[in-house]
């Protein structure tokens, strides 16, 4: 008896693959990276950052030093709740203007 060879078109697969992810990942290169976190604002030049006992703390800016207070106690009470952390005891430990 007499086998016969089947053609595998695993090399093509393989090929087609490898140029569906290269056009792809060419696609995806040219997009701009999302901005992850707040910046501070043009002309805020306060900055404040309450810890709490237990957990992650805020960090803020502000135009004016009790707006950067207020705004760092919001972040603090928000982050050490996702932490596990303590939100009720948030304090400013830090808050200054620069020059």
């Amino acid at each position: 008896m007499n086998a016969t060879s089947t053609c595998r078109p695993l090399p093509l697969t393989i090929a087609s693959l490898l140029a569906i992810a290269m056009v792809l990942s060419v696609g995806c290169s040219s997009k701009t990276a999302k901005t992850r976190y707040v910046t501070a604002q043009t002309g805020s030049n306060c900055y404040a950052k309450a810890l709490p006992t237990v957990g992650e703390g805020g960090l803020a800016w502000g135009s004016t030093l009790q707006t950067a207070r207020q705004k760092s106690l919001n972040n603090c009470i928000r982050y050490a709740g996702r932490s596990g952390g303590t939100p009720g005891t948030c304090k400013v430990v830090l808050a200054e203007c620069k020059n």
